[in-house]
C-alpha cells in the first residue's frame, strides 16, 4: 500500500494565514473583495463540516476504489512521473465531474453550497459539500484505477487539487501574467466561474489547467465591462449551514413528489438541469442566456454569449 500524507490536513494552517492575511489587506487597503461575519462563519462551518463527511463516509469511496483496484490487471507504480500524469489526468476527471454539477440537478444539489455565498473571498474556498458521497461521482474516478494508478495516488493528488484551488477565491489577486492566465486557473477565470452574470454562467470549470475550458468550449474571460456579481441566480439568502447544505435537496425531494407528474417529469427534476421545468415556469441557464440576449443582441457573439 503506497503511503503518501494527507497534505489538506498539512496545509490547513496556510488556509488559516491565508484568510487573515487577506482580510487584512482588504481591511487596510479597502479594496480586494468584501468579508461578512455571518457569511464568513457559515463558509468555515461548511468547510469542517466537509471534513467531518469525509472522517463518516470516506470509506464508501475508497472501499470502491479499492474493488476496481483488486481486478484491474494495470499497475503503473508509484514513479514521480506516474503522480504527476496521475495529477493532470485526476484534474481532466475534476473538470468533467465540475462541469456535470452544474448540468445535473441531482450533482448540483451537492455543489449549489460552494456557489451560495455573495462574496468572493478565501473563506468561499472552504464552503464544500456535506453530500458529495450521496452523488458518488467517484464514479468518474474509475478510470484512473483501472489504468493502473493505485488508489492512494489518485486521493494524494486530489488533494493537491484541492489545495491549488484555494487561492484562487480571492478578489484581492488581478490579472496573473499572460502566460499563467493561458495555461493555469487564475483568480480571474475563477472570479468568472462564480458569476451570477448571464454571461459566466456555466462556464471556466476548471481545477488547475483552464486548458480544459479552451479544449472543450467553455472558457469565457473576465471581462471589466462586466464585473462578476457572485451567488446563486436566485440567491437562498441564509447564513444558516443546514439550509446552505441541505437546500437543494430538499427541492428535488418536493418537485419529484408532486402530484400529477410523469415518470419522466420525476426523473427530469432530479437529473436534467438546474432549472429544468416540466411547465416551462423556470429558467435554465440555456434560458437565462437566450433572454438576455433578446434584451441585449448587442451582447450576441461576445465572449460567454458564444458558447
Amino acid at each position: 500500500m503506497p503511503d503518501y500524507p494527507d497534505v489538506v490536513q498539512y496545509a490547513v494552517p496556510g488556509f488559516i494565514a491565508a484568510i487573515l492575511l487577506e482580510f487584512l489587506w482588504v481591511r487596510l487597503k479597502g479594496r480586494g473583495g468584501r468579508f461578512e461575519t455571518r457569511d464568513a462563519l457559515t463558509s468555515l462551518i461548511m468547510g469542517a463540516g466537509n471534513v467531518a463527511e469525509g472522517l463518516l463516509l470516506g470509506f464508501v469511496g475508497w472501499t470502491f476504489l479499492m474493488a476496481l483496484w483488486a481486478i484491474t490487471p494495470f499497475d503503473l507504480g508509484t514513479s514521480w512521473w506516474v503522480v504527476a500524469l496521475c495529477f493532470v489526468l485526476d484534474d481532466l476527471r475534476y473538470y468533467w465531474v465540475h462541469r456535470l454539477g452544474h448540468r445535473s440537478r441531482w450533482v448540483w444539489a451537492s455543489h449549489v453550497n460552494h456557489h451560495s455565498s455573495q462574496h468572493y473571498n478565501l473563506t468561499t474556498a472552504l464552503r464544500q459539500t456535506w453530500t458529495g458521497t450521496v452523488t458518488f461521482m467517484v464514479i468518474l474516478r474509475a478510470p484512473l484505477v483501472l489504468m493502473g494508478f493505485h488508489p492512494a495516488i489518485i486521493v494524494f493528488v486530489g488533494g493537491l487539487n484541492l489545495i491549488y484551488q484555494f487561492w484562487i477565491h480571492t478578489e484581492a489577486i488581478g490579472r496573473m501574467p499572460r502566460w499563467i492566465e493561458a495555461v493555469m486557473n487564475t483568480p480571474s477565470h475563477h472570479r468568472v466561474h462564480h458569476g451570477r452574470n448571464p454571461r459566466y454562467l456555466d462556464s471556466n470549470y476548471a481545477g488547475v489547467f483552464i486548458v480544459w475550458d479552451k479544449l472543450f468550449g467553455t472558457f469565457v474571460p473576465e471581462l471589466d465591462e462586466d464585473r462578476p456579481e457572485y451567488g446563486l441566480v436566485h440567491n437562498i439568502a441564509t447564513f444558516n449551514p443546514l439550509r446552505v447544505a441541505f437546500h437543494e435537496w430538499v427541492g428535488i425531494f418536493k418537485d419529484v413528489t408532486r402530484r400529477g407528474l410523469t415518470m419522466r417529469h420525476r426523473l427530469y427534476y432530479a437529473f436534467a438541469a438546474p432549472g429544468w421545468s416540466h411547465d416551462g415556469s423556470r429558467q435554465d441557464t440555456a434560458a437565462i442566456k437566450r433572454e438576455h440576449l433578446a434584451r441585449h443582441p448587442e451582447a450576441r457573439g461576445t465572449p460567454g454569449f458564444d458558447i
